[in-house]
């Protein structure tokens, strides 16, 4: 437990209360259930691309990635050099496009509400399968999210886990139930510039504590060589082929995560898109370079050793070491924000697949639209409640389960989206199975983790093939493909 909590608690007040005035706010201008999704579609460069980005990086990236870099070293970079990759690709290839075709796809509000009205698929699977696996995944997604809430509250305040947890969860399912699409963007534009200044200011403030770059580098460098060896790991053991794609793997997860996805379908236009792809990946290459560098340079800095689980605490721990409690507050703020911007993300999104396309698409089809934004609002309590069930055990591993629901959305839906927006011949029966084995492939390997391989590259990789194949053997897309194709040659939205 971290001492002079009175100056912590005063920043941490602050904070909270500037984000729930944040959703009472726009609780009052959420009309309908575009306002609540999408925020109307009219979202600039700056919102959309810090929104994005804070609610992508979350927790994971101020105590998971550090504590892996904690581990095993520099081979860390390798994640950050996926990711990095992965979030260019998006928003060069994906970003622009998927705004212009969700509009003209009978202004599609959810990603299988896209798929759907994509293939003009009457029978309602291409909304109900993918809805099924973004619950899924979400609730373990959002799990984390709560997970790494607890372990600040429990490391900051002392406070047993347990209500931890409970306490983390009550914050972001409050603006998020609240305030709806325009809450969630506004709060996490803030959150990614607190997580940006935070996540840069901790490494910098060490290596000067330690004494400047050149003795941080020779302490870790007595401490263990292979640190700096980006091929080997901690141990010294040379990187396996399968290690290295594993890790660069995660940059195949992008295309399917339905949380990012959603700010680009929310831009007020595709014009916006140039800019918000250099503010995204200005914020993103400091950000995960410096992640990386928490980890390095904490083991020179902490005197006491971390293990376990106990080392996703690396930037926590770092953070009460090197600043006043108040000012130490504001930053750990920061890594509240990290957690509230990406768990408030999957929790609407979860919310609104639920809403869409379950409960209008197979329970009441002539639903209102304030019927919806409530059957939303109480399903967010819903996914909530499980994703607090599941991150219970504080032994559970931030980066181990934010893995799991990466590989899931991406192997389910990136393929599935791509061929969607780039290959005319796609089918519906072949997106359909796509998804279906993208899904079931991150679920089954996952369990028995054959070869060492990270569940995302097989997952997605034969998710594509299966959509290939099928549309393939399929006579003809559907007309709406070729029509949209040359629609959105044309399109100036």
């Amino acid at each position: 437990m971290m001492t002079n909590n009175i100056p912590i608690i005063l920043a941490f007040a602050l904070y909270l209360g500037l984000m729930m005035m944040i959703g009472v706010y726009f609780y009052r201008r959420t009309r309908n259930m575009s306002d609540y999704i999408l925020g109307n579609r009219k979202l600039g460069a700056w919102v959309t691309s810090l929104s994005a980005e804070a609610s992508d990086m979350s927790g994971w990236m101020l105590m998971g990635l550090p504590g892996y870099a904690y581990m095993a070293g520099l081979s860390a970079g390798w994640i950050a050099l996926g990711l990095g990759l992965g979030t260019w690709a998006n928003w060069q290839f994906v970003a622009a496009r998927l705004r212009k075709y969700t509009e003209l796809a009978d202004n599609a509000l959810t990603l299988p509400d896209f798929f759907q009205n994509r293939f003009h698929d009457k029978t309602n699977l291409l909304r109900i399968i993918p809805a099924i696996f973004i619950l899924i995944f979400f609730i373990i997604y959002t799990s984390s999210g709560f997970v790494a809430g607890g372990k600040l509250f429990n490391t900051i305040f002392g406070i047993p886990y347990t209500y931890a947890i409970f306490l983390g969860a009550f914050v972001v399912v409050f603006y998020t139930l609240v305030g709806g699409f325009m809450a969630v963007c506004w709060t996490d534009f803030i959150q990614g510039v607190m997580m940006f200044f935070a996540i840069i200011i901790v490494p910098l403030a060490a290596i000067y504590a330690v004494g400047g770059f050149t003795l941080t580098y020779s302490a870790l460098y007595m401490i263990n060589p292979e640190y700096f060896n980006p091929f080997h790991n901690a141990d010294g053991s040379p990187f396996t082929f399968i290690e290295l794609i594993s890790l660069l793997g995660w940059g195949l997860g992008y295309f399917g995560q339905p949380h990012i996805l959603v700010r680009f379908m929310a831009v007020k236009s595709s014009a916006e898109i140039k800019q918000a792809t250099r503010i995204a990946m200005t914020w993103v290459i400091f950000s995960l370079t410096a992640a990386v560098l928490v980890g390095l340079v904490g083991k020179v800095f902490l005197t006491t050793g971390l293990t376990g689980s106990d080392s996703e605490k690396v930037f926590l721990v770092m953070t009460d070491m090197l600043f006043s409690p108040f000012f130490a507050g504001l930053v750990l703020s920061a890594v509240l924000a990290a957690i509230m911007s990406t768990a408030s993300s999957q929790l609407l999104v979860a919310a609104s697949a639920f809403a869409q396309d379950f409960y209008k698409a197979m329970l009441h089809k002539k639903s209102s639209e304030t019927e919806l934004i409530w059957v939303g609002r109480l399903s967010v309590i819903m996914i909530s409640s499980i994703a607090i069930y599941l991150g219970l055990s504080p032994d559970n591993l931030i980066l181990n389960m934010v893995a799991y629901a990466w590989a899931g959305f991406g192997a389910a839906f990136g393929p599935a989206l791509l061929t969607s927006l780039f290959w005319r011949r796609t089918t519906r029966n072949g997106v359909l199975a796509g998804i279906l084995v993208g899904g079931l492939t991150v679920l089954v390997w996952k369990q028995f983790a054959w070869f060492g391989l990270y569940e995302m590259v097989p997952g997605f990789f034969l998710s594509l093939l299966t959509i290939y194949l099928i549309s393939k053997l399929d006579n003809e897309p559907a007309k709406i493909i070729t029509d949209m194709y040359d629609t959105v040659k044309h399109s100036k939205i």
